[in-house]
């Protein structure tokens, strides 16, 4: 039995502490924390690149400082808020729901820790996971700045500094929008990660400029330190653009010695005050997180049945047999004192013997063989066997999977798209409105390859005799809701002759649900599709004509995106993916 914890205030403290080590220990040993890592560390090789190379993540007009270590520590620490903000969200989100579903919730819900306590902890889990990656950031700091040769003087306090001041307040606010996302129901799911994807856009925009609330990503105070020292060496910073991320250039960039960040009084208090405001954002669904109480919110005893006992139940259900001698299971047929239990047969004396031949006492059905109860079928006959062509029904019914639990709102959305695509001038109709088009049903996209397991029926599919048409049938089914979504778009480009954006429309519709397919199959989740489209997305949005594969991005006319047909053969190889993934796991079952 586990010990009761007292209620006092330190014991909630040590309970909390408790909670996010237990918590930091099962995250580190998933394989999200190990992908986003080495994309943080990748990020940090891209932000001290080479002294010839050609791209820059931090861009001070043309000029970047020496590798030392006040010049390198920052880079790196710019880099790593920028990235963690987004990736490391991505892999702390699911922290609450995750207890839910594992059923860790109820004994919390069962002990006195309470829900301060508990968003607390899950705070501090989640600070530390992310400052685990900062430390290892930091660590790659040193082995750059030694590795590019510039400087081998190591100062702990000019390369530890950034990670404090600039990474960790904007990490800090990234762990309590995880809490936070987590105890709100709606934004749980992918909805969830598409809000977050904007708010990075708003941060990451809005953050960089002198008036942002609480120094913001710091880039500025970054910038302002550049150009002081520039000014000095008489270099005339007017006008000059001081960028954050991932830029190409013409030409490597000028070197020059920066003398470090040297924040003033005010500027580490703001920062003290964003580490505050997200530890008070942590623990600001205490308002209304039911800590899993079965008493409140969704978490709620089954009633009892018509005799006032809670062992008998009301409803029957079909193919549903009783059990004599155990509790009864809501929504199953009445049976007083008994259980109801899934089987084909009903054995006297509580015990349900498998087997072909038929049971005694039982009542032949209408349409059942004998030995079967009535309600076994519910009065109605076997459908009977269809021989045939199956790649029709089938189609039909991964289509109405994959729509199911759609919102007469998401229709609605639909509607609204084709009528305004119809009525828009084409320019519109065929950029602004197919890209929203694109953008529109990425939370039903994501579902692909990933359904089955979340709702806990791929055992059952796994006896399917075909499994492989089953994938391709998922992406068919996928591609028809693609089309529905953006057909009058392509209706429009069909009306005026436009081949080349037909095209590049059809390879669009063909290559968008084939991805969301091959990373379904492959990791199980569907986010890592929903933050890889939208920032393909994003970039098309902003006019990146080589990144773009939704055909919307023009350029004298034409779609400025990769041709057609290597966007089909990428979709063939997209669906090999997934067909492998179904091959190795129908083999290693």
């Amino acid at each position: 039995m586990t010990p009761r914890v007292p209620a006092g205030l330190a014991a909630q403290a040590h309970a909390a502490g408790a909670v996010a080590l237990a918590d930091l220990r099962e995250r580190v040993r998933r394989p999200a924390y190990l992908v986003v890592l080495g994309a943080a560390i990748g990020l940090g090789l891209l932000a001290a690149p080479a002294a010839d190379a050609r791209w820059v993540i931090l861009d001070a007009g043309g000029w970047r400082g020496r590798y030392d270590s006040a010049w390198t520590g920052t880079v790196i620490a710019l880099a790593a808020a920028l990235w963690l903000l987004l990736g490391g969200f991505y892999v702390l989100r699911d922290g609450i729901e995750r207890d839910e579903r594992g059923g860790v919730g109820e004994l919390l819900a069962a002990s006195p820790l309470t829900r301060v306590a508990y968003l607390a902890g899950k705070f501090g889990s989640n600070l530390l996971v992310l400052a685990s990656m900062t430390g290892v950031l930091a660590g790659t700091a040193v082995v750059l700045q030694l590795a590019r040769g510039e400087s081998r003087a190591l100062d702990p306090v000019a390369l530890l500094s950034p990670f404090l001041l600039l990474t960790l307040p904007v990490l800090a606010v990234t762990a309590a929008a995880a809490v936070l996302f987590g105890t709100v129901r709606p934004l749980r799911a992918g909805l969830g990660n598409v809000v977050w994807f904007c708010c990075w856009l708003v941060a990451v925009i809005g953050g960089q400029g002198a008036g942002a609330p609480l120094g913001g990503l710091g880039s500025h105070r970054v910038a302002a330190s550049i150009a002081a020292d520039l000014g000095r060496r008489g270099v005339p910073t007017d006008g000059a653009e001081f960028s954050l991320g991932l830029t190409a250039r013409d030409a490597p960039l000028r070197v020059f010695d920066w003398s470090g960040l040297h924040p003033d009084a005010g500027f580490v208090t703001a920062r003290l005050l964003l580490l505050l405001l997200a530890a008070g954002l942590a623990v600001l669904p205490a308002l209304w997180f039911t800590r899993f109480d079965p008493a409140r919110g969704r978490y709620r005893p089954a009633p009892e049945g018509p005799a006032g006992h809670p062992d008998t139940v009301a409803a029957a259900a079909p193919g549903v047999f009783a059990v004599p001698g155990a509790f009864a299971v809501p929504g199953q047929f009445p049976v007083q004192g008994g259980i109801a239990v899934p089987g084909p047969f009903a054995a006297q004396g509580g015990v349900v013997d498998p087997g072909p031949f038929a049971v005694p006492g039982a009542v032949p059905g209408p349409g059942g063989p004998v030995g079967y109860p009535a309600a076994a079928f519910g009065g109605r006959p076997r459908t009977p066997a269809r021989p045939g062509a199956t790649a029709g029904r089938l189609l039909a019914g991964e289509l109405r999977v994959l729509v199911q639990g759609l919102s007469r709102w998401w229709w609605a959305g639909v509607a609204a798209l084709a009528v305004g695509a119809a009525v828009a001038p084409a320019a519109v109709a065929t950029r602004g409105l197919l890209l929203a088009a694109w953008i529109w049903p990425i939370l039903v996209w994501s579902r692909l390859g990933t359904q089955a397991y979340a709702e806990g029926v791929e055992p059952l599919l796994a006896a399917h005799p075909r499994p492989y048409r089953r994938v391709v049938a998922q992406w068919a089914a996928g591609a028809a809701l693609t089309a529905v979504v953006g057909g009058v778009p392509a209706l429009r480009m069909l009306a005026a002759g436009d081949g080349p954006g037909l095209a590049a429309w059809a390879a669009a519709a063909l290559l968008l649900p084939a991805g969301a397919l091959a990373l379904g199959a492959l990791t199980r989740s569907p986010r890592p599709f929903q933050v890889g489209w939208l920032a393909l997305w994003w970039a098309a949005v902003n006019g990146l004509g080589g990144l773009d594969v939704t055909g919307a991005v023009r350029q004298h006319g034409l779609p400025a995106g990769p041709a057609p047909l290597p966007l089909v053969g990428a979709t063939a190889a997209l669906l090999a993916v997934a067909l492998l993934a179904a091959h190795l796991r129908e083999t290693t079952r």
